[in-house]
């Protein structure tokens, strides 16, 4: 994403709309760390108990099927996914 402009706060507001019962904290960090942040908790399933917690790749299959299955315009699905990737990548 280095050398596209993203605007992070329309992004988080599609995350918003995708994950409606998520918690995120706007304590005077940006959208984009928000955003990030949120992703790789996703992404580690910090969300679940540990007893239930499922593998990264599991998540992220969860996740980008339901980013796809939203109804965010294409460009919005797309910056969401790369975002996942780029995080899953980091995570591994």
């Amino acid at each position: 994403m280095a050398h596209e402009q993203v605007n992070f706060d329309d992004l988080l507001v599609e995350y918003r709309s995708i994950w409606n019962n998520r918690i995120l904290l706007t304590e005077e960090i940006g959208s984009k760390e928000i955003l990030i942040e949120a992703i790789k908790r996703e992404l580690l399933d910090e969300n679940s108990h540990p007893r239930v917690r499922k593998s990264r790749y599991e998540k992220y299959y969860s996740a980008i099927k339901r980013v796809m299955n939203s109804s965010i315009s294409a460009e919005m699905k797309l910056r969401l996914i790369k975002i996942h990737v780029e995080i899953l990548e980091e995570l591994s």
